[in-house]
């Protein structure tokens, strides 16, 4: 028998080399391999394909193009699926506590299959909410030669009847709003849902798909480009072939590995894109927990600082008009890029996953068009679409997205839910008035747990005509498709004895999220907050089980990403 001959510096040669490997190689031949196939590099191609969502639905087939690059430049590719949970199937019960959770898990599995098999680099592809930050999480914990793509937006629905407007997924849950507020019927209704989501892809506005795949090219994990063509389109074919090869140059040559690519500089250059954009609140969760997998210490300050100095030029969906295949038509997510670089507002030494820097790689970018993206001198704002907020009613900062807000200041008395449930059986009946700030705790990281996400609440609101004229305050999370004086994250969370666990009905919250305040607060004294915190009953401990209890137990606060472990990983010794 004839043993592959030892490639030296590949770390895969761990799994396969010599005589004890012998039945590894036998596993490797069923695979379908030949000794030259052996001997390759081995990468690993994580996708989150299935068919539990739109979002995962075409990835397995758009691996196979990726697999084909890698080979193609000198690679073995090995298909590795991972698990995906869907934020629409979750939605609005308890499920959703398994959202963010699923980020850790995916992140999880990339460094079990890649450290466990020994593979030599990393092809990510993922779509849903969770998957890009998991995957990207997964590579820097890994450091191995990795790329990272987006798997693209769904086409946006057209609406039924003469007007023909672009529809997407955040309509049907407006429209829900409106039926239980008499301003639309159960037909209307049933139209809209059979319309708004026409194709395969994750959700069509700068949602926290959309955004994280911005994000993912601002990181230099990802094709210039890549993230902005939508999941449907023929295009995505070469891009993910080119893609692998371009991987498999890293690998054969000597590009920067993750953590390389994963500096303060990226981590900044992402925040400026999520401000830009307008784009999800859950970016801010997102980042410094890939921060986090680098060994830097990146928290909700670092990014709010970014925030306030990047100024909001793509007019995009929820707080705007456009969606994500109208970026594509204009150019992509490069066109943002380049003009955030143009004005300063990007550091372009940044090293990208070709070794070169990322001003290199925005050579050629187009112009901003006018319309869908700006030119920084025609901002739509001059501070950016997010803000973090502080005061003595969250001390460790909340968030607010306000892109599209008509309005800034609130002023108004607490109505306080212990959960999303109440909250939500509160909406539907319409019980709240308007000027009212409706408070939902226990649904952070730790006592939720799993930071569910309420954009069921936020679009029933606005399909209620009540959108402009409620607040929203809860320390989990709102969906990135949320519009509205909605304030998330706030932290600490109650169940670390939070401010937000001493409210009570009726008591007065400020909120002025304008650039020179970027306050909350509630008009009661230091003394009468630590007072309430004191007297507070511990809720008792809920039975858990399983992975919530596993979670519950490990997880860090938001504005720490909610991470799950210490701090940057390091390879173990090879077994070779």
């Amino acid at each position: 028998m004839t043993r592959p001959a030892k490639p030296g510096r590949f770390r895969s040669a761990t799994i396969y080399e010599g005589t004890l490997r012998a039945s590894t190689r036998s596993f490797l031949h069923a695979l379908g391999q030949d000794d030259e196939d052996i001997a390759r590099p081995h990468i690993g191609v994580f996708h989150t394909g299935g068919e539990m969502s739109p979002c995962n639905l075409n990835l397995r087939e758009q691996a196979q193009h990726a697999k084909t690059g890698i080979y193609a430049a000198g690679g073995t590719p090995h298909e590795c699926p991972v698990v995906s949970v869907s934020d629409g199937l979750t939605m609005a019960h308890s499920g959703m506590r398994f959202s963010l959770i699923s980020r850790e898990l995916i992140a999880d599995s990339v460094e079990a299959s890649v450290r466990g098999h020994q593979w030599d680099g990393i092809f990510g592809l993922g779509a849903c909410d969770k998957n890009l930050p998991g995957l990207m999480m997964g590579m820097v914990r890994c450091n191995v030669p990795s790329v990272f793509v987006h798997g693209g937006s769904a086409l946006p629905g057209q609406r039924p009847g003469p007007d023909g407007a672009d529809l997407n997924v955040v309509d049907t849950y407006e429209t829900i709003g409106k039926v239980l507020a008499g301003d639309a019927t159960l037909d209307e209704l049933d139209a809209v849902t059979r319309a708004c989501l026409p194709s395969a892809g994750a959700c069509a506005g700068q949602f926290t798909a959309n955004t994280m795949g911005m994000v993912s090219e601002a990181l230099g994990l990802a094709p210039i480009g890549s993230s902005m063509v939508p999941a449907v389109f023929s295009e995505r074919a070469p891009l993910l072939r080119k893609a692998g090869k371009t991987l498999m140059a890293a690998v054969m040559g000597d590009a920067p590995l993750p953590r390389d690519i994963v500096t303060r500089q990226a981590l900044e250059n992402a925040c400026a894109v999520v401000s830009a954009t307008g784009g999800s609140t859950n970016a801010a969760l997102h980042i410094p927990a890939i921060a986090h997998e680098a060994g830097i210490p990146f928290h909700l300050d670092d990014v709010a600082a970014v925030f306030a100095r990047t100024p909001l030029i793509a007019d995009l969906k929820p707080g705007g008009k456009y969606l994500a295949r109208d970026v594509y038509y204009v150019g992509g997510a490069g066109v943002i890029l380049r003009e955030l670089l143009r004005k300063g507002y990007l550091q372009g030494d940044a090293l990208t996953y070709t070794g070169r820097t990322l001003a290199e790689e925005l050579t050629g970018a187009p112009a901003p068009d006018g319309r869908v993206v700006r030119a920084v001198e025609e901002a739509l704002s001059r501070d950016g679409g997010l803000a973090v907020l502080k005061g003595n009613l969250c001390p460790d900062g909340a968030l607010l997205k306000t892109a599209g807000l008509k309005t800034l200041v609130h002023r108004g008395p607490a109505r306080v839910f212990e959960s999303e449930e109440a909250a939500q059986s509160a909406v539907q009946a319409m019980d709240y008035q308007p000027g009212d700030v409706l408070v939902i705790r226990n649904e952070g990281p730790k006592g939720g747990p799993g930071m569910r996400e309420m954009l069921g609440i936020t679009a029933l609101l606005y399909g209620q005509g009540m959108g402009d004229q409620v607040a929203l305050l809860t320390d989990g999370r709102f969906s990135g498709a949320t519009r509205g004086l909605c304030i998330g994250y706030a932290g600490p969370e109650a169940a670390d004895g939070g401010p937000i666990a001493a409210l009570r009905n009726g008591d007065v919250i400020a909120i002025d999220a304008r650039p020179e305040a970027r306050r909350i607060s509630v008009e009661l004294t230091d003394a009468e907050l630590r007072q309430r915190l004191a007297q507070r009953a511990t809720p008792p401990a809920a039975r858990l089980g399983g992975l919530l209890e596993k979670y519950a137990l490990t997880v860090r606060p938001s504005h720490q990403g909610a991470v799950t472990h210490s701090g940057a990983v390091t390879w173990l010794r090879d077994a070779s």
